[in-house]
Protein backbone atom coordinates (compact mmCIF):
# COMPACT_ATOMS: atom_id res chain seq x y z
CA UNK A 1 0.00 0.00 0.00
CA UNK A 2 1.76 3.09 -1.24
CA UNK A 3 0.05 6.37 -2.01
CA UNK A 4 -1.35 6.36 -5.54
CA UNK A 5 0.49 8.74 -7.82
CA UNK A 6 3.88 7.92 -6.31
CA UNK A 7 6.57 9.33 -8.61
CA UNK A 8 8.26 6.32 -10.18
CA UNK A 9 11.13 8.01 -11.98
CA UNK A 10 14.55 6.39 -11.96
CA UNK A 11 15.96 9.37 -10.10
CA UNK A 12 13.52 8.93 -7.26
CA UNK A 13 14.08 5.17 -7.11
CA UNK A 14 17.80 5.80 -6.97
CA UNK A 15 17.22 8.18 -4.08
CA UNK A 16 15.16 5.60 -2.20
CA UNK A 17 17.84 2.95 -2.73
CA UNK A 18 20.59 5.25 -1.52
CA UNK A 19 18.65 6.02 1.67
CA UNK A 20 17.87 2.36 2.19
CA UNK A 21 21.56 1.46 1.83
CA UNK A 22 22.44 4.03 4.47
CA UNK A 23 19.69 2.77 6.78
CA UNK A 24 20.84 -0.87 6.72
CA UNK A 25 24.56 -0.09 7.04
CA UNK A 26 24.77 -1.75 10.48
CA UNK A 27 22.99 -4.87 9.28
CA UNK A 28 25.17 -4.98 6.17
CA UNK A 29 28.32 -4.90 8.29
CA UNK A 30 27.09 -7.77 10.46
CA UNK A 31 26.34 -9.90 7.40
CA UNK A 32 29.36 -9.07 5.26
CA UNK A 33 32.24 -8.94 7.75
CA UNK A 34 32.50 -12.69 8.49
CA UNK A 35 32.20 -13.53 4.78
CA UNK A 36 35.05 -11.17 3.94
CA UNK A 37 37.18 -12.55 6.79
CA UNK A 38 36.88 -16.13 5.53
CA UNK A 39 38.54 -15.27 2.24
CA UNK A 40 40.83 -12.48 3.43
CA UNK A 41 42.37 -14.87 5.95
CA UNK A 42 42.23 -17.77 3.46
CA UNK A 43 40.16 -19.91 5.80
CA UNK A 44 38.45 -23.07 4.67
CA UNK A 45 34.67 -23.24 4.74
CA UNK A 46 34.51 -25.74 7.57
CA UNK A 47 32.55 -26.21 10.76
CA UNK A 48 34.19 -23.20 12.42
CA UNK A 49 33.58 -20.77 9.57
CA UNK A 50 30.02 -22.01 9.12
CA UNK A 51 29.41 -21.33 12.80
CA UNK A 52 30.71 -17.79 12.32
CA UNK A 53 28.39 -17.29 9.37
CA UNK A 54 25.49 -18.72 11.36
CA UNK A 55 26.13 -16.31 14.22
CA UNK A 56 26.25 -13.40 11.77
CA UNK A 57 22.93 -14.36 10.19
CA UNK A 58 21.29 -14.80 13.58
CA UNK A 59 22.83 -11.52 14.75
CA UNK A 60 21.17 -9.74 11.86
CA UNK A 61 17.87 -11.35 12.94
CA UNK A 62 17.39 -13.21 9.69
CA UNK A 63 15.56 -15.79 11.80
CA UNK A 64 16.39 -19.39 12.80
CA UNK A 65 14.55 -21.07 9.92
CA UNK A 66 16.13 -19.00 7.16
CA UNK A 67 19.54 -19.13 8.85
CA UNK A 68 19.50 -22.93 8.98
CA UNK A 69 18.46 -23.09 5.35
CA UNK A 70 21.27 -20.73 4.29
CA UNK A 71 23.95 -22.61 6.23
CA UNK A 72 22.88 -25.88 4.62
CA UNK A 73 23.01 -24.26 1.17
CA UNK A 74 26.51 -22.89 1.79
CA UNK A 75 27.72 -26.21 3.23
CA UNK A 76 26.30 -28.14 0.28
CA UNK A 77 27.71 -25.84 -2.38
CA UNK A 78 31.11 -25.66 -0.69
CA UNK A 79 31.38 -29.46 -0.62
CA UNK A 80 30.11 -30.03 -4.16
CA UNK A 81 31.54 -27.14 -6.17
CA UNK A 82 33.63 -25.07 -3.82
CA UNK A 83 33.11 -21.41 -3.10
CA UNK A 84 36.08 -19.50 -4.45
CA UNK A 85 35.56 -16.03 -3.04
CA UNK A 86 33.39 -13.79 -0.86
CA UNK A 87 31.37 -12.62 -3.85
CA UNK A 88 30.13 -16.15 -4.50
CA UNK A 89 29.02 -16.62 -0.89
CA UNK A 90 27.28 -13.25 -0.87
CA UNK A 91 25.59 -14.04 -4.16
CA UNK A 92 24.31 -17.33 -2.79
CA UNK A 93 22.96 -15.65 0.35
CA UNK A 94 21.45 -12.80 -1.68
CA UNK A 95 19.61 -15.14 -4.04
CA UNK A 96 18.23 -17.26 -1.20
CA UNK A 97 17.07 -14.20 0.76
CA UNK A 98 15.39 -12.81 -2.33
CA UNK A 99 13.41 -16.03 -2.72
CA UNK A 100 12.04 -15.48 0.78
CA UNK A 101 11.09 -11.80 0.50
CA UNK A 102 10.19 -11.67 -3.20
CA UNK A 103 6.62 -10.48 -3.58
CA UNK A 104 6.80 -8.39 -0.39
CA UNK A 105 6.96 -5.17 -2.42
CA UNK A 106 4.45 -2.44 -1.59
CA UNK A 107 1.70 -1.81 -4.14
CA UNK A 108 -0.28 1.38 -4.81
CA UNK A 109 -3.47 1.69 -2.80
CA UNK A 110 -6.75 1.88 -4.69
CA UNK A 111 -8.80 4.89 -3.66
CA UNK A 112 -11.99 3.76 -5.39
CA UNK A 113 -13.76 3.95 -2.02
CA UNK A 114 -13.49 7.30 -0.23
CA UNK A 115 -12.47 7.84 2.41
CA UNK A 116 -9.85 5.11 2.39
CA UNK A 117 -9.56 4.17 6.06
CA UNK A 118 -6.19 3.11 7.48
CA UNK A 119 -5.99 2.04 11.14
CA UNK A 120 -2.53 2.14 12.73
CA UNK A 121 -1.85 -0.33 15.57
CA UNK A 122 1.10 -1.46 17.67
CA UNK A 123 2.62 -1.46 21.13
CA UNK A 124 3.80 1.69 22.87
CA UNK A 125 7.05 3.27 21.74
CA UNK A 126 7.37 1.78 18.26
CA UNK A 127 6.83 5.06 16.40
CA UNK A 128 3.13 5.05 15.51
CA UNK A 129 2.74 8.83 15.83
CA UNK A 130 5.72 9.67 13.62
CA UNK A 131 4.66 7.01 11.13
CA UNK A 132 1.20 8.59 10.86
CA UNK A 133 2.71 12.02 10.24
CA UNK A 134 5.09 10.69 7.60
CA UNK A 135 2.35 8.66 5.90
CA UNK A 136 -0.02 11.64 5.88
CA UNK A 137 2.74 13.72 4.33
CA UNK A 138 3.21 11.18 1.53
CA UNK A 139 -0.47 11.12 0.66
CA UNK A 140 -0.77 14.90 0.76
CA UNK A 141 2.38 15.31 -1.33
CA UNK A 142 0.83 13.00 -3.91
CA UNK A 143 -2.22 15.23 -4.16
CA UNK A 144 -4.53 13.34 -1.79
CA UNK A 145 -6.65 15.00 0.87
CA UNK A 146 -6.04 13.54 4.32
CA UNK A 147 -7.52 13.67 7.79
CA UNK A 148 -5.90 12.16 10.88
CA UNK A 149 -8.18 10.68 13.53
CA UNK A 150 -6.68 11.11 17.01
CA UNK A 151 -8.24 8.01 18.60
CA UNK A 152 -5.48 7.51 21.18
CA UNK A 153 -7.36 9.39 23.88
CA UNK A 154 -5.66 7.78 26.87
CA UNK A 155 -1.95 8.49 26.65
CA UNK A 156 -0.94 11.86 28.02
CA UNK A 157 0.16 14.25 25.25
CA UNK A 158 -0.70 11.75 22.50
CA UNK A 159 -3.01 14.18 20.70
CA UNK A 160 -0.59 17.06 21.09
CA UNK A 161 2.24 15.04 19.53
CA UNK A 162 -0.05 14.02 16.70
CA UNK A 163 -1.05 17.65 16.09
CA UNK A 164 2.60 18.63 15.73
CA UNK A 165 3.07 15.99 13.03
CA UNK A 166 -0.24 16.98 11.43
CA UNK A 167 0.98 20.56 11.17
CA UNK A 168 4.24 19.42 9.61
CA UNK A 169 2.31 17.36 7.06
CA UNK A 170 -0.28 20.07 6.48
CA UNK A 171 -3.29 17.90 7.32
CA UNK A 172 -6.28 18.28 9.63
CA UNK A 173 -6.59 16.44 12.94
CA UNK A 174 -9.98 15.28 14.22
CA UNK A 175 -9.83 15.07 18.01
CA UNK A 176 -11.89 15.06 21.20
CA UNK A 177 -11.05 15.65 24.84
CA UNK A 178 -8.67 13.44 26.79
CA UNK A 179 -10.36 10.19 27.84
CA UNK A 180 -13.06 10.28 25.17
CA UNK A 181 -14.36 7.08 23.59
CA UNK A 182 -11.97 6.28 20.70
CA UNK A 183 -14.87 4.93 18.62
CA UNK A 184 -16.69 8.26 19.03
CA UNK A 185 -13.63 10.10 17.74
CA UNK A 186 -13.48 7.73 14.78
CA UNK A 187 -17.19 8.28 14.06
CA UNK A 188 -16.65 12.05 14.01
CA UNK A 189 -13.61 11.71 11.75
CA UNK A 190 -15.44 9.52 9.25
CA UNK A 191 -18.52 11.77 9.27
CA UNK A 192 -16.37 14.85 8.60
CA UNK A 193 -14.35 13.03 5.94
CA UNK A 194 -17.43 11.86 4.06
CA UNK A 195 -18.86 15.36 4.10
CA UNK A 196 -15.59 16.83 2.80
CA UNK A 197 -14.98 13.99 0.28
CA UNK A 198 -11.61 13.35 1.93
CA UNK A 199 -9.47 10.75 0.18
CA UNK A 200 -7.74 9.15 3.18
CA UNK A 201 -8.37 8.88 6.92
CA UNK A 202 -5.44 7.67 9.04
CA UNK A 203 -6.51 6.48 12.49
CA UNK A 204 -4.17 6.62 15.46
CA UNK A 205 -4.87 4.09 18.23
CA UNK A 206 -3.59 3.65 21.76
CA UNK A 207 -0.53 1.46 22.15
CA UNK A 208 -1.63 -1.97 23.26
CA UNK A 209 -0.40 -5.48 23.85
CA UNK A 210 -2.34 -8.30 22.27
CA UNK A 211 -2.82 -9.70 25.78
CA UNK A 212 -4.86 -6.65 26.89
CA UNK A 213 -8.28 -8.04 26.04
CA UNK A 214 -10.21 -4.85 26.83
CA UNK A 215 -8.03 -2.83 24.46
CA UNK A 216 -8.32 -5.45 21.74
CA UNK A 217 -12.11 -5.37 22.18
CA UNK A 218 -11.96 -1.60 21.85
CA UNK A 219 -10.05 -2.01 18.59
CA UNK A 220 -12.66 -4.46 17.32
CA UNK A 221 -15.37 -1.91 18.14
CA UNK A 222 -13.51 0.68 16.08
CA UNK A 223 -13.33 -1.76 13.18
CA UNK A 224 -17.11 -2.25 13.39
CA UNK A 225 -17.73 1.50 13.42
CA UNK A 226 -15.51 1.95 10.38
CA UNK A 227 -17.28 -0.86 8.51
CA UNK A 228 -20.69 0.61 9.33
CA UNK A 229 -19.80 4.11 8.19
CA UNK A 230 -17.66 3.39 5.11
CA UNK A 231 -18.04 0.47 2.74
CA UNK A 232 -15.16 -1.99 3.04
CA UNK A 233 -13.50 -0.13 5.93
CA UNK A 234 -11.03 -0.44 7.46
CA UNK A 235 -9.29 -0.87 4.14
CA UNK A 236 -5.87 -1.26 5.80
CA UNK A 237 -4.74 -2.20 9.31
CA UNK A 238 -1.05 -1.41 9.50
CA UNK A 239 1.03 -2.78 12.36
CA UNK A 240 4.01 -0.62 13.31
CA UNK A 241 7.04 -2.59 14.52
CA UNK A 242 10.32 -1.23 15.84
CA UNK A 243 13.14 -2.96 13.92
CA UNK A 244 15.35 -2.76 17.02
CA UNK A 245 13.13 -5.37 18.72
CA UNK A 246 14.14 -7.99 16.16
CA UNK A 247 12.50 -11.36 16.74
CA UNK A 248 10.21 -9.86 19.40
CA UNK A 249 8.71 -7.87 16.55
CA UNK A 250 7.92 -11.09 14.71
CA UNK A 251 6.04 -12.34 17.76
CA UNK A 252 4.14 -9.05 18.01
CA UNK A 253 3.15 -9.34 14.37
CA UNK A 254 2.01 -12.92 14.82
CA UNK A 255 -0.27 -12.08 17.74
CA UNK A 256 -1.65 -8.84 16.30
CA UNK A 257 -2.50 -10.64 13.08
CA UNK A 258 -4.64 -13.07 15.06
CA UNK A 259 -6.38 -10.34 17.03
CA UNK A 260 -6.48 -7.21 14.91
CA UNK A 261 -6.70 -8.31 11.28
CA UNK A 262 -3.36 -6.81 10.30
CA UNK A 263 -3.02 -6.35 6.53
CA UNK A 264 0.47 -4.84 6.37
CA UNK A 265 3.53 -3.83 8.37
CA UNK A 266 5.50 -0.63 8.80
CA UNK A 267 9.02 -1.33 10.09
CA UNK A 268 10.46 1.71 11.87
CA UNK A 269 13.96 2.68 13.02
CA UNK A 270 15.68 0.50 10.45
CA UNK A 271 18.58 2.95 10.51
CA UNK A 272 19.20 2.39 14.22
CA UNK A 273 19.82 -1.34 14.35
CA UNK A 274 21.90 -4.21 13.01
CA UNK A 275 18.76 -6.38 13.12
CA UNK A 276 17.38 -5.35 9.75
CA UNK A 277 17.20 -9.00 8.80
CA UNK A 278 13.92 -9.13 10.72
CA UNK A 279 12.37 -8.19 7.37
CA UNK A 280 13.31 -11.67 6.15
CA UNK A 281 11.95 -13.33 9.29
CA UNK A 282 8.61 -11.53 8.90
CA UNK A 283 8.34 -12.56 5.27
CA UNK A 284 9.32 -16.16 6.02
CA UNK A 285 7.11 -16.77 9.01
CA UNK A 286 4.07 -14.52 8.61
CA UNK A 287 3.41 -13.83 4.94
CA UNK A 288 2.34 -10.27 5.77
CA UNK A 289 3.42 -7.60 3.29
CA UNK A 290 5.86 -4.98 4.55
CA UNK A 291 4.49 -1.70 3.20
CA UNK A 292 6.96 0.88 4.47
CA UNK A 293 10.28 1.14 6.30
CA UNK A 294 11.37 4.07 8.41
CA UNK A 295 14.92 5.20 7.67
CA UNK A 296 15.28 8.35 9.77
CA UNK A 297 13.58 11.06 11.82
CA UNK A 298 12.63 13.51 9.06
CA UNK A 299 9.10 13.70 7.70
CA UNK A 300 10.09 12.16 4.37
CA UNK A 301 12.10 9.33 5.98
CA UNK A 302 9.42 6.72 5.30
CA UNK A 303 9.94 4.83 2.06
CA UNK A 304 7.90 2.16 0.27
CA UNK A 305 9.35 -1.27 0.79
CA UNK A 306 10.84 -3.01 -2.24
CA UNK A 307 12.02 -6.60 -1.73
CA UNK A 308 14.77 -6.65 -4.34
CA UNK A 309 16.14 -3.25 -3.35
CA UNK A 310 16.17 -4.29 0.28
CA UNK A 311 18.14 -7.48 -0.35
CA UNK A 312 20.54 -5.67 -2.67
CA UNK A 313 21.11 -2.99 -0.04
CA UNK A 314 22.39 -5.64 2.37
CA UNK A 315 25.31 -6.48 0.10
CA UNK A 316 26.08 -3.46 -2.08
Amino acid sequence: MIPAGQDATEKKKSGFFSRLKNAVAKTRDVLNTPVEEIFTLKKAIDKSTLESLEMALLGADIGPATTSHLIEKIRDQASRQGLKDAAEVKSLIRNELLKVVRGETAHPVSLTQKPHVIIIVGVNGVGKTTTIGKLANQFRRDGRSVKICAADTFRAAAVEQLEIWGQRAGVEIVRQKHGADPSAVLFDALKASKAAHTDVVIVDTAGRLHTKHNLMQELEKMRRIAAREVEGAPHEVLLVIDAVTGQNGVQQAREFTKSAGVTGIVLTKLDGTAKGGVVVAIAKELNIPIQFVGVGEKIDDLIPFDAEEFVDSLFE
